[in-house]
């Protein structure tokens, strides 16, 4: 979806009459009729959007409904360029958070991305009045690990794991439950505010967190309510899950490397669930990153 490119020859504009008749026309309840109408509207470009804005506020719940529909499908375009030009402009080291935000707003373009990270600041200011640096490993995880798990009620979402919803993080802060690379997100991202050397750790079918200092090391599995591992136990894991171990699977991901692997997850699941046109975009994302 590519709806801010110019046309090489663009409609004329709709003179006042034309907008009232296609505004009428667009409460039909006939759905091939509105889907036509909207498609004539979409034809416009972005200047319908500027002026069917003001019937999302419409006191008719089906056009108020319907113009709404229309201007968030301009409003997705315009934030699938944004995140694609993000991806080709980035490097490895892009801005994880920034990144999931963009991301986030190609599904739900109205979404408020200051106050999740407004959310995600009161958190780890929480955070900061409980738990001891001086401790060991295991008990400043374990703090972090009952404010998010517990107090917050972050988990796995094993019921329905190919949810698309998982993998968007507003989705999985409001709803406080995602996959395992999204919740890896939320804690990468009050690790960061805390100071914490945490990383993340891509293995094949799973995702993990790890916290490494100069007093040793713990691995973190935030989908199973941060569930405290050591590297064997993730050896374990890899060969019970048919793998041969090496070392690469327990190498820190680059945050560019992160976002890639949550488009490639979404890709899968938009393909598997027959939707082409989400299929198509997360291939665009999935290109641009791999460069």
């Amino acid at each position: 979806m590519n709806v801010s490119a110019p046309s090489v020859n663009p409609p004329a504009a709709l003179t006042e009459g034309q907008r009232a008749a296609l505004l009428t026309l667009l409460t039909d309840e006939d759905p091939a009729i509105y889907q036509v109408i909207r498609a004539k509207i979409i034809e416009q470009g972005q200047p319908a959007r500027e002026w069917l804005r003001g019937y999302t506020l419409s006191s008719d719940p089906v056009l108020r409904r319907r113009a709404q529909e229309i201007v968030d499908y301009f409003e997705r375009g315009m934030a699938d360029n944004r995140f694609l030009a993000f991806c080709l402009s980035r490097g490895e080291d892009l801005d994880l958070e920034q990144a999931v935000w963009l991301l986030c707003q190609t599904q739900y373009p109205n979404i408020n991305a200051l106050a999740y990270t407004a959310l995600f600041d009161s958190y780890a200011a929480d955070l900061r009045v409980r738990v001891d640096f001086g401790a060991p490993l295991d008990r400043i995880i374990g703090t972090i690990n009952y404010y998010l798990f517990n107090d917050l009620g972050f988990s796995g979402n094993e019921s329905a794991y190919y949810d698309p919803d998982n993998s968007y993080l507003n989705r999985v802060v409001d709803r406080r439950t995602g996959n395992p690379i999204s919740l890896c997100v939320v804690y990468l991202a009050v690790a960061k505010r805390l100071q914490l050397p945490v990383t993340g750790i891509g293995m094949p079918g799973h995702f993990v967190c790890r916290l490494q200092t100069s007093r040793g090391e713990v691995y973190i599995d935030p989908f199973r309510k941060g569930r405290l591992m050591t590297k064997g136990d993730c050896i374990k894991f890899l060969i019970n899950s048919g793998h041969d171990f090496h070392d690469g699977f327990l190498a820190p991901v680059t945050p560019r490397r992160i976002l890639l692997r949550i488009c490639s997850n979404l890709h899968n699941i938009y393909s598997n669930l027959n939707l082409p046109e989400e299929t198509l975009r997360f291939q665009r994302y999935i290109v641009a990153l791999s460069k």
